[in-house]
């Protein structure tokens, strides 16, 4: 038996919340690929974010038809970083790939992913070449956060790489030995390493539906990378507070040799105010950086789980109840 026609066990995890438009494409599109692959057995594991339309409803209309379909219904949504940690600790496929359902990710990709996987590499990564179908603002602000976190934070994150890839099931069982509940999943994806290929692709646009993320949410997900994989930002308040100190010093010793030598007269009120409030901002911003790291460490020493299983849907119509993780 070749190697390419040797049977595998293929787990897709789909993390949705609100995707009731995109739920019927995304499974005719799986139909269309992985019909013509009998020896590819197919998973899906959907996690239902804390949906409120309904998403809920249409996956289990789709899982009772079909049986390769499980539902990990989330108690509240918890976000995208926790459920995609939910379909991981789910899945029980041979690879397992993290998968939108609004088709940007195209499910044709895998089979070119599953090649790169029997050669012997571990990881496939979805490289994405072309952005054109996200607006300018977020092609920008993505290419600044990778050059941002590439050259402060370890491991470097490959550029326009997302959650898409296939993983072996020996990355999978690495993945879910990592305990922190502040999750930065590309780079927890990146720190577990193992041999890594990558496979290019151009990025359609949405099938159906709205994106979830607005800027603020990219924002604070652009902060949660930096913070969870990087203390070069603490490390830089510290220069900055040398430099800034040694220059204060400076003028200061400037304008006391220009009264003393000169008569001159000192500096007044406006630029008083200048100094004490920039001053001030860097303090504040210092203490801010602070802030976020100690946050981040109160969070982690709670211990809370990442997320709560309310129910688990099996194809037999089973309803398993499910704990935290």
């Amino acid at each position: 038996m070749s190697s390419e026609s040797k049977p595998v066990t293929l787990s897709l995890v789909a993390p949705v919340y609100n995707e009731e438009d995109s739920i019927g494409l995304f499974l005719d599109r799986l139909d269309a690929v992985f019909a013509a692959h009998p020896e590819i057995r197919l998973e899906v594991v959907f996690v239902n974010d804390g949906s409120t339309d309904a998403t809920l409803a249409r996956l289990l209309e789709a899982q009772a038809a079909d049986e390769r379909l499980r539902v990990v219904d989330l108690s509240r949504n918890f976000g995208k970083e926790a459920a995609l940690t939910a379909g991981l600790h789910a899945a029980r496929g041979d690879v397992v790939v993290p998968i939108d359902v609004d088709l940007q990710d195209p499910p044709e990709l895998i089979l070119q992913m599953l090649a790169k996987w029997r050669e012997g590499y571990e990881v496939v990564l979805g490289h994405r070449i072309d952005r054109r179908s996200d607006v300018w603002a977020k092609r920008t602000s993505a290419n600044w956060f990778y050059r941002l976190h590439n050259r402060i934070a370890t491991p470097k994150l490959p550029e326009n790489v997302g959650d898409f890839r296939l993983m072996d099931r020996q990355v999978v069982e690495a993945l879910k030995t990592l305990p922190e509940s502040c999750r930065f999943m590309k780079g927890v994806f990146a720190w577990v390493g193992f041999r890594t290929a990558t496979v290019d692709y151009v990025r359609p646009e949405r099938a159906a539906g709205t994106t979830k993320f607005n800027s603020w949410k990219l924002w604070n997900f652009a902060l949660e990378g930096v913070t969870s994989f990087s203390t070069d930002p603490l490390r830089i308040w510290t220069y900055l507070g040398f430099i800034v100190s040694c220059l204060s010093f400076i003028v200061g010793l400037i304008i006391a040799l220009r009264v003393v030598l000169f008569g001159a007269d000192a500096p007044g009120y406006a630029s008083i105010m200048v100094s004490v409030t920039f001053l001030g901002g860097l303090q504040l911003i210092g203490i801010g950086v602070i802030g976020e790291y100690l946050g981040r460490t109160y969070l982690e020493s709670k211990r809370r789980p990442i997320y709560i299983v309310r129910r688990v849907y099996e194809a037999d119509a089973a309803l398993q109840r499910g704990e935290g993780a």
